[in-house]
């Protein structure tokens, strides 16, 4: 029992009121967990003003009202964590640890698994890298995010070609896992859920795939967590991974959580003081060093005790509302999207498994006749919809759903695109637990009348992206 038993009180407290008051004061918020920022108006190139419709919740999604009210009431608190003998550094210490098995909970982890905080997806995948046992050989899809396709250079990696249905997903992991070196160690990484498309992965089946064959497998949940439950012990994955800034706790933390041999047995991520248990000079000068076998292996330095706290809020919150909930409104949400874009022949929804795999709300697409970069720009400037266009750090999977033919060149070219494929990029549309209805339907609405009327607004490509033309 901690020594301050009120400090894991401390925001829970002033936030059950505050949360609720929000949502009081926003009836005509349709969403279940109101989000700051739901009442901020931008303007418009065409006069006027408009409430920003946020729909890039897969790039980072706004912070849930509850997890911003949570770290406002702990943060004169705010102290240093671990060893510090104050109260507010006692009670910084035990919000910290109590996070992390929230955390734990969250994910429905096994006994003895550990919760590393880290700084976000990229971060907790290439520490797992770092773990790695000598020899490890690496398989992963190149359908994945780049947070999970790069950390691995130190390994041997295998790219499993793009499946086109979830039986050809596990059918090609099983064909790699059965020709490659049976005797050492080797870890399958895939993900949950895709940024680019929005569908779900057959992760258990993958999953019981991996095991089969004597390697591990790591799941890249940064998309999925936001949408669906994440239960380590039912989908049976080794490690997950996910961000604060994608699951409404956008305070620069991450997780890794799962087993503890690899990371007990690996060299500190990174060296320094939190890490070490014990350090002593040596009779010829040098060092010895004792390193922890808990998490704290892993998270040297002082830790972002804000980042952490607001992702233990996020999934408390998201616990409350209920996942059932949560994505059976989402589905309603998809469902409109889907709907609305499905009745613009000149739209394209890309894909991988089909119109009718399961997904969650991430929906990307082309527009015959319109660079995606030029389109973005105006449902942003004509409509004040904020919405992604690129390659969604997802290069090889974005070229395998486009294929080789270009879009319309259009007035603006695509960000940060290769020679040769300037005009090769799409537009993301994503959404979540904070997202009323009328920011989809303005949406589906925008489409359709730029579609039809083309732009009001004349644009120009301004250092590499596209930008209405105010000369």
């Amino acid at each position: 029992m901690s020594a301050y038993p009120n400090a894991t009180a401390v925001a829970p407290s002033a936030v059950a009121t505050s949360a609720a008051d929000s949502e009081a004061a926003d009836p005509c918020c349709a969403a279940p967990l109101p989000v700051l920022g739901r009442d901020v108006t931008v303007p418009l190139v065409t006069g006027g003003e408009v409430t920003y419709a946020a729909l890039d919740y897969a790039a980072s999604a706004p912070a849930l009202q509850r997890v911003w009210d949570d770290v406002a009431a702990y943060a004169p608190y705010y102290g240093s964590v671990h060893r510090g003998a104050g109260y507010l550094s006692q009670l910084s210490t035990d919000l910290f640890e109590n996070s992390r098995v929230a955390v734990a909970e969250f994910l429905d982890c096994r006994p003895g698994d550990q919760v590393v905080f880290t700084r976000s997806t990229t971060d907790s995948l290439n520490l797992l890298a770092a773990t790695l046992p000598s020899g490890c050989q690496v398989f992963v899809f190149e359908t994945e995010h780049h947070a999970s396709l790069l950390p691995w250079k130190d390994a041997r990696v295998t790219y499993l070609n793009a499946p086109r249905t979830h039986a050809q997903a596990v059918e090609t992991l099983e064909r790699a896992l059965a020709d490659r070196d049976p005797y050492g160690p080797a870890l399958v990484c895939v993900t949950g859920a895709s940024n680019v498309t929005g569908e779900l992965w057959p992760v258990k089946e993958l999953a019981a795939a991996a095991h089969a064959h004597g390697a591990r497998i790591v799941l890249d949940a940064a998309q999925l967590a936001p949408h669906h439950p994440v239960s380590v012990r039912e989908l049976d994955v080794d490690w997950v991974a996910f961000s604060g800034h994608k699951l409404y706790a956008p305070f620069g933390s991450g997780v890794l959580a799962g087993r503890a041999d690899w990371l007990q047995d690996a060299e500190p991520y990174l060296a320094g003081g939190g890490a070490s248990k014990k350090v002593a000079r040596r009779t010829d000068g040098g060092v010895d060093v004792e390193w922890h076998t808990t998490a704290a292996r892993h998270e040297a330095g002082s830790p972002n005790v804000i980042g952490v706290y607001s992702i233990a809020s996020a999934c408390k919150a998201l616990t409350e509302a209920g996942f059932d909930t949560l994505v059976a409104r989402e589905q309603h949400l998809i469902d409109t999207v889907r709907e609305g874009l499905a009745e613009v022949p000149e739209v394209k929804v890309l894909s991988l498994f089909g119109d009718d795999a399961p997904r969650v709300g991430v929906i990307s697409f082309v527009v015959e006749g319109w660079n995606s970069s030029h389109f973005a720009a105006a449902l942003s400037a004509e409509y004040g919809i904020g919405v992604r266009d690129g390659l969604f750090c997802a290069h090889p999977l974005v070229r395998t759903l486009l294929g080789s033919d270009p879009q319309t060149q259009g007035e603006c070219g695509a960000p940060e695109a290769a020679p040769g494929e300037k005009s090769l990029n799409a537009i993301r549309v994503s959404f979540g637990a904070g997202t009323p209805d009328e920011h989809v339907e303005r949406f589906v609405r925008a489409v359709k009348e730029l579609v039809r009327d083309g732009a009001q607004w004349k644009y120009r490509t301004e250092d590499g992206r596209c930008v209405p033309d105010r000369g």
